[in-house]
């Protein structure tokens, strides 16, 4: 599992999926939407700048999932906190605590 920490999102990538992509859709993505955070090493997606790089430069655009989704093998999860949600869920009884 790789996981990618940019400013305010963390991206789960499943590279056990990956060596059996033939799209690599996800790569394609970053270099268009991103700034080529995730670049192809040996069949896989990999991160070749430093994580204070990553943080620094990543656009947080969500494409590489959304093109995994669509066109690779559901490698890629973005995690994507929303201050507050969990308080306004608690305050129209949505959760519980």
């Amino acid at each position: 599992m790789i996981v990618i920490e940019e400013a305010t999102i963390k991206v789960y990538i499943d590279d056990e999926k990956c060596g059996q992509c033939e799209s690599k859709a996800c790569i394609k993505a970053c270099s268009l939407y991103d700034r080529g955070v995730l670049r192809l090493k040996e069949g896989k997606p990999t991160v070749l700048m430093s994580a204070e790089e990553v943080k620094r430069t990543g656009t947080e655009c969500l494409a590489c999932e959304y093109e995994c989704w669509f066109r690779g093998l559901k490698a890629i999860k973005i995690e994507t906190p929303v201050l507050g949600l969990d308080e306004y869920r608690r305050s129209v009884g949505l959760m519980r605590g």
